[in-house]
């Protein structure tokens, strides 16, 4: 009987995983990469693992490691891809909480995850939330409408749209002079 390499220590990675030992899960798929690592499909499912357990740079590191050894596979792009518009999204996030000073930055940031991952709710909603504090309200309201577009029963979206709508309004109001 031939056996792949790596395949016992994927075994034990699966057991790791289903006993809820995130930490012995990465230790043995890392061990099925040291024994094959051209494999495809180890570094992806080391990247999973990551992703669950919170380690967004090294999940993105194996995802893209996956991508490289076999850049055919949808599979692993769409993967490699939702990190990075997670990526993205925290980088902007933790931005927005520091200062405005780079409002800008968080545009194209966000931009570039909702590119990466249509369905990545966070990203339109912190889009919605940049263009509001530049006092751009009709692109806030796009990016929350599309949040409800994905999720109709979206709290904060239902929330923020409202509050747009009405700041938009207001700012209508101001505009328009009487003679």
């Amino acid at each position: 009987m031939v056996r792949l390499a790596g395949t016992k220590e994927i075994q034990k990675a699966y057991e790791a995983i289903l006993a809820g030992d995130f930490e012995q899960a990465i230790a043995w798929f890392g061990l099925a990469i040291d024994r094959e690592p051209d494999n495809a499909s180890f570094h992806y499912k080391l990247s999973i693992t990551y992703a669950r357990s919170n380690k967004l740079r090294e999940a993105i590191k194996h995802a893209d490691m996956a991508v490289q050894l076999e850049p055919e596979d949808a599979y692993y792009r769409i993967h490699l891809n939702i990190l990075q518009a997670k990526e993205l999204v925290q980088k902007a996030e933790k931005q927005l909480q520091q200062s405005n000073d780079r409002l800008p930055d968080c545009i194209v940031w966000l931009k570039t995850a909702i590119t990466l991952d249509p369905l990545l709710l966070e990203a339109y909603l912190l889009l919605g939330i940049t263009y509001e504090r530049l006092g751009e309200y009709d692109p806030a309201i796009l990016a929350i409408s599309e949040v409800l577009r994905l999720d109709p029963q979206h709290t904060t979206g239902n929330r923020l749209l409202a509050r747009y709508e009405n700041k938009r309004q207001q700012g209508n109001k101001n505009n328009h002079f009487t003679v």
